[in-house]
């Protein structure tokens, strides 16, 4: 299984921190932003991990975090000539992934949970990762039914059917680039992952887990000071804990 991080995008909510650099470099906390969603892939167990980002920025991604040698990893760059979307941003993956699968992870997503065993217990289709949140308009939003099996998927609906949020973590097959391939742009224009997971959906070949510990995208003001607040509290608590051994 190899790796993709998708950090284009111009992060227009956090302006004015990102008129002169990329929102995945901001940081969060005593960390680049980029360095979470390594960290999550590189706890799968990815080694490979390519990374998306816009013409202006992809040369900032390479300095700070060079081939990848350094932590074990080997990282390639490619670039997102337009904003098209998430899906869009994925399709520029297929050469990369070589007919494996791909653990995708938007660049502004956070998690405190480990994935290795969903990953490892990944054979076809997708997997999705849900979380229960406060404001799921704000998302793309699962119906699930009886039995927590996901129905479809509605993007930032004015009346959610339930408060579980798709994060930004996605695992495929090779079939997803097939399937990006037959989408069409949406009313902002762009190729919506949505729709790429709907699919899955209707093919049946879609499962779903759910998040149990911290998870928040930083993409704006207020997620990115519960993201920092959050990581400052987990490490005085560790520290305190290895003082107290």
């Amino acid at each position: 299984m190899k790796g993709v991080i998708l950090a284009g995008g111009k992060g227009s909510r956090l302006s004015p921190l990102t008129l002169i650099t990329n929102k995945h470099l901001l940081p969060v906390y005593n960390q680049p932003m980029i360095h979470y969603p390594i960290q999550t892939l590189k706890n799968i167990g990815v080694k490979e991990i390519l990374i998306v980002s816009g013409r202006n920025h992809v040369g900032h991604f390479l300095e700070l975090l060079g081939s990848g040698e350094d932590s074990g990893l080997r990282f390639s760059y490619t670039i997102q000539e337009r904003e098209g979307g998430i899906a869009e941003a994925l399709a520029l993956a297929e050469n990369f992934a070589g007919g494996e699968p791909v653990a995708v992870v938007l660049g502004d997503n956070i998690f405190e949970d480990h994935f290795k065993e969903d990953a490892l217990s990944f054979k076809e289709g997708a997997r999705i990762f849900l979380k229960e949140v406060v404001d799921p308009e704000r998302f793309g939003v699962a119906e699930l039914d009886s039995n927590n099996k996901v129905e479809n998927i509605v993007e930032k609906p004015t009346s959610p059917k339930t408060n579980y949020a798709v994060t930004g973590l996605y695992i495929y097959d090779a079939d997803v680039f097939k399937i990006i391939k037959t989408l069409k742009p949406s009313a902002r224009g762009e190729l919506e992952i949505t729709d790429v997971n709907n699919q899955y959906i209707s093919k049946g070949k879609m499962d779903a887990r759910f998040v149990k510990g911290f998870w928040s995208d930083t993409g704006t003001f207020e997620s990115l000071h519960r993201a920092s607040a959050f990581l400052r509290e987990k490490e005085i608590a560790c520290s305190i804990d290895k003082e107290g051994r």
